[in-house]
């Protein structure tokens, strides 16, 4: 499973940092550092990052916070997509910008080695062995330490491990939305890290009401802990990255580690929503 620079197995309850600065820089930095450092203090594992947050003032926030990273903490980042002038997403898969991302990335967090360099999206326009192959190339260069797939199928991601050492696979994934099921039972199966993003489907999850409001209600817990315990049940590959700009949801959050969900619990919300994507 994944570990920082060689050590013991993370904590699993991770720590998305998108929202330290969303896509521009942080209006409170001082503010964001504090959270960052508070999420790490709290022992969020995996902390999740990428070069086109804020155009990589999330790495320089997360470095200034952080570096030198403490052990049992993993910084994971992303390389290989885009924003565009209209303010949407592409991906960007060409060895060379992966190459220019991954030197940036590595310069902006300050280390000599990204714990885990994740490939952002495929580029459809760009051979897949190309794209993966540049990841391992600086994997083999002691660039990155682990390699990392982001919203790709169970077939994308046996065909990426022809190419490349996968650790973890990054897909939205969340109580009510199970689209990747499949991903994450291939996952299962390969001993492979799942890092669901929108583990709390943009809040969502927070409204005390139906069966998870219920079962929040009987275990003295909030709508997110119960969310964000379920996916802790749901597998031992499972890494949730929730993100906020709150030090009291933060710590709400992180303390969804403590709630426990029996069997009938755990059956009763995970029949909220059926498994897809097989």
């Amino acid at each position: 499973m994944l570990s920082p620079r060689g050590g013991s197995p993370v904590d699993r309850m991770g720590f998305g940092a998108m929202w330290l600065t969303g896509y521009g820089p942080a209006r409170d930095p001082d503010a964001m550092v504090r959270l960052a450092r508070r999420a790490v203090e709290l022992g969020a594992g995996v902390v999740d990052t990428a070069d086109g947050y804020g155009l990589g003032a999330n790495e320089e926030l997360l470095a200034k916070a952080l570096h030198p990273y403490p052990d049992g903490v993993l910084v994971a980042t992303k390389v290989g997509q885009v924003r565009s002038a209209e303010r949407k997403w592409q991906p960007l898969g060409r060895p060379a910008y992966l190459r220019q991302q991954t030197e940036l990335s590595l310069r902006r967090l300050r280390v000599d080695t990204l714990d885990l360099l994740q490939l952002h999206r495929i580029d459809p326009t760009v051979p897949v062995e190309d794209q993966l192959g540049t990841l391992a190339e600086l994997q083999q260069e002691g660039k990155a330490r682990h390699i990392g797939l982001s919203e790709v199928t169970a077939d994308q991601l046996e065909a990426a491990r022809g190419h490349a050492r996968i650790a973890s696979v990054q897909n939205r994934y969340n109580l009510t939305d199970r689209e990747h099921e499949g991903v994450l039972e291939h996952c299962e199966r390969e001993g492979i890290a799942f890092i669901p993003w929108w583990p709390l489907a943009r809040g969502e999850h927070a409204l005390r009401q139906g069966p998870i409001g219920r079962v929040a209600d009987e275990l003295g817990a909030t709508p997110a802990q119960v969310c964000l315990a379920w996916l802790l049940r749901r597998s031992p590959v499972v890494h949730p990255i929730p993100g906020t700009k709150s030090l009291a949801h933060l710590d709400e959050n992180m303390a969804a580690r403590t709630v426990e969900l029996d069997d009938r619990r755990f059956r009763e919300l995970d029949a909220l929503a059926p498994a897809a994507g097989k």
